[in-house]
């Protein structure tokens, strides 16, 4: 079994009701999240996709909603379309505090040698950077920077 847990907290200047848009609205997150939109109803027991508006709506994330108390709690399950045994969980969690909303993700329950714990130990801090961007000054960050300067 593993243990790998990545845990990620960040302070955002936004209402609850904004953040939890910004996660599950497709077009809200197509503006932070480098053209990549999430797909669902957000009902428990419905499926999700994570598609990139850029390379022909291809899949690159699915899974199920297992929990949803918009706008507080959202709980899935995330896989890559091409190894869907090696699922793992994620939970976001939103707490109002003043004008300002804490957002938790936990993302675990990696499957033992799962490939996607060390993607996505990449890729939350950039998605989270620009998210907050976005939601505070309505300009986002360029989440794919980092692959062009790592290509350089």
């Amino acid at each position: 079994m593993s243990n790998i847990e990545h845990t990620y907290t960040t302070y955002i200047r936004t209402t609850p009701e904004k953040l939890w848009a910004a996660i599950t609205n497709p077009e809200f997150a197509r503006q932070y999240w480098g053209g990549h939109v999430n797909i669902s109803d957000w009902k428990k027991g419905s499926e999700w996709e994570h598609q990139s508006t850029n390379d022909n709506n291809l899949v690159r994330v699915k899974g199920k909603v297992l929990e949803s108390v918009p706008p507080k709690r959202l709980v899935l399950t995330w896989a890559d379309p091409a190894s869907l045994a090696d699922d793992s969980r994620v939970t976001f969690d939103l707490e109002p505090i003043q004008d300002m909303v804490r957002l938790s993700i936990v993302h675990g329950d990696f499957k033992p040698g799962s490939a996607m714990s060390g993607k996505v130990s990449k890729g939350w801090p950039l998605v989270l950077s620009s998210m907050k961007s976005y939601l505070e000054t309505g300009k986002a960050i360029d989440i794919w920077a980092i692959k062009r300067c790592d290509a350089a």
